[in-house]
């Protein structure tokens, strides 16, 4: 298939599949999903393309994209390509200091909200008056605007007067000048560490990431292919598997609320979705938890069909070797009966690739995805890499890795463990930081990723841990705190934990414990009324502590005794964005959650 330079995707699409639907969603006033043909993809382009032109939108101008996934993101995006102008997609659940930041430092002038909360955090960026906003324009007609509002527009009344204009001659004539080489995209990273930085991502980034995605993917895929959109589009993995998706006629349907995921995927019953890790904790938990509340007996057939399962997909297929028929009698029930009952529970059934990556995944639930039949493919990537550096293949894969490199990738293995990347996917560099490029490339131009790993005897790229993240306690010993993290996580009992130790003499840790099951345990153990008033004094029951101790120890046997956690902490809230504990992508800000929990800690160490 030929790889189009987004600005001309959807016009060659429509003229060839004009009444294919490219994308669905649900429509909230009746519950339903609405799909959306290439050919009215691309006229709602075309007129938010004229009403663009007509408010002044220049070449190379920045725009502002600030909501959660809706079809306008996409219809917003594509214009914004089209007029050779560069989008600047915004977590929607930024910050009015974030919006501020990012809206300086871009110099944006006009942006694109979604609901209410975009909205009021935008307005607000633009009362302080020092930002340069000059426009918003707002995609849901329910948000209420403010009463001295004169800046602010409702999407279907700024495309209306596109519509009104004739301008599809400038249109075609901006778009005929888009260049492979030209900016797309800046994608503000969550600044874990330090204030955000702008990934600059070309045109010609996302084409090298489709060419390299269809050598190991395309022969996977036919015609009736459905992608769920879960992720922000904001996110590099979403942004750049949904273009890609696009890109090879796959169907996206656009999840809007997070909290609609079960909902959705049950509606949907997609065939391919990317996630992060911690979507597949949480399905892992949930399938884990039906298990244990089985009678004894059930358990023993469950657990004896994974094992079979596991030797089946794992031991044979993933080495191209041919099961033993037995095997394969035996595992062709199991998966006609109780894989296909438990993957139906939760909308994956259909499922044919589920690419995952943003984190440490834990062998754990790699191994019992993949043993039940639900297709996880493991993978590495950054917003730096136009995502994906490393991933699974369909076969051959090595446990513990992320896969194998995509094409043409150059890799070096630094001194010091750190992964450099030179190729075609790879950022020209941060927007406005001239000072950080200079420490982000090596001299011969290689990416300094910050993460430390090995390329094993298969040819595969193992992991070890985030650079920055990698601490010494003050016997010298060092200690990779994502991993164990990783394995803490797969606990039912166990939502969130932040292991502490640099400099210490030993390590430990900042849990916290997943309530809903906490208060299941609180009721077993004849604790009552646990509610959020008497949280703090039950997390210090010693029949509580008792209990994780207990699971801790266990879920750590197989750790080095310098890796365990020697005590530790419950905490009655979880980690969170708001608090600024957590960056939009989730990720621990670990400076900021020591400094919240500096005295907990210091107890721990007394």
């Amino acid at each position: 298939m030929n790889i189009y330079h987004p600005s001309r995707l959807v016009p060659e699409y429509a003229a060839r599949c004009g009444d294919r639907i490219a994308m669905r969603y649900r429509d909230y006033t009746d519950g339903r999903w609405k799909g959306i043909s290439w050919k009215e993809l691309n006229d709602r382009i075309d007129h938010l393309c004229a009403a663009l032109l007509n408010f002044g939108i220049k070449e190379q101008e920045k725009v502002g994209i600030f909501s959660q996934n809706m079809p306008e993101c996409i219809v917003s995006e594509f214009s914004i390509f089209s007029l050779r102008a560069v989008s600047v997609p915004m977590y929607a659940t930024s910050t009015t200091s974030q919006i501020e930041y990012i809206v300086a430092d871009a110099g944006i002038r006009m942006i694109f909200v979604g609901e209410q909360y975009q909205y009021d955090r935008a307005f607000e960026a633009v009362s302080h008056g020092e930002c340069g906003l000059k426009q918003i324009v707002i995609f849901d007609t329910n948000v209420r605007l403010q009463k001295n509002d004169d800046q602010s527009i409702y999407f279907k009344d700024f495309v209306h007067k596109g519509m009104l204009l004739n301008l599809q001659d400038s249109v075609e004539a901006k778009r005929s000048k888009c260049r492979d080489e030209d900016l797309a995209n800046i994608l503000y990273t969550s600044g874990t560490t330090g204030e955000p930085k702008g990934v600059q991502l070309l045109h010609s980034n996302y084409q090298e990431i489709i060419r390299v995605m269809d050598i190991k993917l395309l022969h996977l895929f036919d015609k009736n292919e459905v992608s769920m959109c879960f992720l922000p589009l904001t996110h590099i993995f979403e942004k750049a598997w949904s273009l890609y998706s696009l890109s090879r006629l796959i169907r996206v349907d656009i999840n809007l609320k997070p909290l609609d995921i079960q909902r959705s995927l049950k509606e949907v019953r997609p065939t391919i979705m990317c996630n992060v890790p911690r979507f597949w904790e949480k399905v892992y938990s949930g399938i884990m938890e039906k298990i244990e509340a089985m009678p004894a007996l059930a358990q023993k057939w469950v657990s004896h069909a994974v094992k079979l399962g596991k030797r089946y997909n794992l031991d044979y297929v993933r080495l191209d070797l041919k099961p033993p028929f037995w095997l394969s009698l035996r595992y062709n029930l199991y998966r006609v009966s109780l894989f296909t009952i438990l993957k139906k529970a939760v909308g994956l059934e259909n499922g044919k690739l589920f690419p995952v990556s943003g984190a440490k995944l834990s062998d754990d639930i790699l191994i019992f995805m993949r043993s039940v039949g639900i297709p996880i493919c493991y993978g590495y990537g950054l917003t730096e890499t136009t995502a994906t550096v490393a991933s699974f293949d369909e076969k051959h894969f090595s446990l513990g890795s992320v896969g194998s490199f995509i094409d043409k990738l150059q890799v070096r293995i630094d001194d010091n463990g750190e992964i450099l990347l030179k190729g075609e996917t790879i950022t020209p560099g941060y927007y406005n930081k001239p000072e950080i490029n200079a420490k982000a490339f090596t001299e011969d131009g290689f990416f300094r990723t910050g993460d430390m790993g090995y390329i094993n005897k298969e040819g595969h790229l193992v992991l070890t841990e985030r650079l920055k993240d990698l601490f010494k306690t003050s016997n010298g010993k060092y200690i990779a705190p994502q991993s164990i993290e990783a394995v803490l996580c797969n606990d039912k009992y166990i939502d969130m934990v932040a292991v502490i130790g640099d400099q210490r003499k030993f390590v430990s840790a900042l849990i916290v414990p997943a309530y809903e099951e906490l208060k299941n345990l609180a009721e077993k153990l004849g604790i009552p009324d646990l509610d959020a008033d008497k949280l703090e004094d039950v997390l210090k029951d010693e029949r509580i502590y008792a209990f994780f101790e207990n699971r801790i120890r266990m879920l750590q046997k197989n750790m080095a005794g310098y890796e365990q956690i020697r005590r530790f902490v419950l905490l009655p809230k979880p980690f969170s964005v708001a608090d600024g504990e957590l960056t939009n992508t989730l990720k621990m800000k670990r400076n900021v959650i020591a400094d919240h929990y500096k005295d907990e800690i210091e107890k721990m160490y007394l």
